[in-house]
């Protein structure tokens, strides 16, 4: 097999492609040479950085014979679309999370991929974190037991910050569930083995000028006796980084100063006003992240075994055993979201796909719906859409 870098194409040149853009470009395994974007101004600083070609359609990008694999980081509602489109294209894709909104689409997107013999990878997620996996390494090791019950909890100015319209609406992929929830579903499915069962939850819609979800609390189920806890508010209040270091969810040192900062920037704005604001924080206008100095986190998270619990950090898992405590550093920073990287190079270059397949991220898709659904009935919400950790589905009749 080759080692060449992979050649790059990027559809979407907004908010979640700034935040990844520092892992290609630190990462030689990955050269950027193409991308998509309907605003002129994004393909011409594209340009100007990357020497790349730029496309006003992902039609376009799609049919470009010089790539390997396409970065899907369009909107939520466009995933479909656009992720079909590369991979009839004959290209591989790693599409942002979550895979789509409608299960009618992940089903459709899952197809293609099989039908094409395309791979097609979701992500970034907090799934790939490397505490995540050494976590995951651990209950697999037998060492303490068996996995028994994972809390995990969030609280962020997530509903906060600058926003489109179609965000703020449930129907779209607004909302926490299906841009953060998400997060917290994977991490739990990895750690507990995927296969989830039975969900019932209550969310929260509390502010009438944020007309979606901005919390949620859930139960889930495993086939295998565990269950997880999940619960997250993007409301702007208590900030759950506290908890974990002072390390922001992206791995760098968080300010106290900036307490506050995203509700205050809304005051005044109109619908207009705070999706021009949006903008501002997209390719060829906002400034990358800030340097990662541990690895990145979504706020707490703990798993219980028989013999010990395990806390997850940004650094690696603390273990609180029967008689003693200890510490197991993660591997070391090895540059920003270098899993990811690692999940894209090896599936194109020698075949080896990730756990965070179409499948995988259509059974996390599942679990967002019946959150809803259960919030919606009062009850539990059965599962038949689920995966192992290794792409083994599970149906349920």
């Amino acid at each position: 097999m080759t080692s060449d870098p992979v050649r790059l194409g990027i559809a979407g040149l907004g908010r979640a492609f700034m935040l990844t853009v520092p892992a290609f470009q630190a990462d030689s395994r990955i050269r950027i040479v193409a991308a998509a974007a309907p605003r002129a101004d994004s393909r011409a600083a594209f340009e100007a950085q990357f020497g790349g070609r730029s496309y006003a359609s992902v039609d376009e990008l799609a049919a470009d014979v010089n790539l390997d694999v396409i970065y899907v980081a369009t909107p939520h509602q466009m995933h479909a679309d656009h992720v079909i489109a590369g991979l009839r294209g004959g290209k591989h894709v790693i599409v942002d999370k979550p895979l789509s909104v409608s299960m009618e689409d992940a089903d459709r997107m899952v197809a293609a991929a099989a039908e094409t013999g395309c791979h097609l990878i979701v992500g970034p997620s907090h799934s790939f974190d490397a505490p995540v996996a050494l976590a995951r390494s651990m209950i697999d090791s037998g060492e303490y037991g068996r996995l028994r019950m994972v809390q995990a909890f969030n609280y962020t100015d997530f509903l906060y910050r600058p926003r489109r319209p179609e965000e703020l609406r449930t129907e779209e992929g607004g909302g926490v569930l299906f841009s953060q929830g998400i997060h917290q579903i994977d991490m739990v499915r990895l750690l507990c083995g995927g296969r989830a069962d039975r969900v019932v939850a209550m969310t929260g819609n509390w502010d009438p000028h944020r007309p979606t979800e901005g919390a949620y609390s859930a139960l889930l189920s495993f086939i295998g006796g565990a269950f997880a806890t999940i619960t997250y508010s993007g409301y702007a209040h208590f900030d759950s980084d506290i908890w974990m270091d002072g390390i922001g969810e992206l791995g760098a040192p968080k300010k106290a100063t900036d307490y506050g900062k995203a509700r205050s920037a809304l005051q005044g704005l109109d619908a207009h006003s705070e999706a021009k604001l949006k903008t501002t924080r997209t390719f060829g206008q906002g400034a990358l992240p800030t340097a990662a100095t541990q690895h990145e986190h979504f706020g707490p998270v703990i798993a219980l075994c028989d013999r010990a619990d395990l806390r997850l950090t940004p650094s690696g898992v603390e273990v609180f055993g029967d008689q003693e405590r200890k510490f197991f550093a993660a591997p070391a920073e090895r540059g920003p979201r270098r899993e990811v990287i690692d999940a894209v190079y090896d599936a194109v270059r020698h075949g080896n796909v990730p756990t965070q397949t179409g499948a995988w991220g259509r059974a996390s898709l599942e679990v967002c719906h019946a959150i809803l659904k259960s919030a919606e009935s009062g009850n539990p919400v059965a599962l038949s859409r689920q995966c192992g950790l290794y792409g083994e589905e599970t149906k349920h009749e």
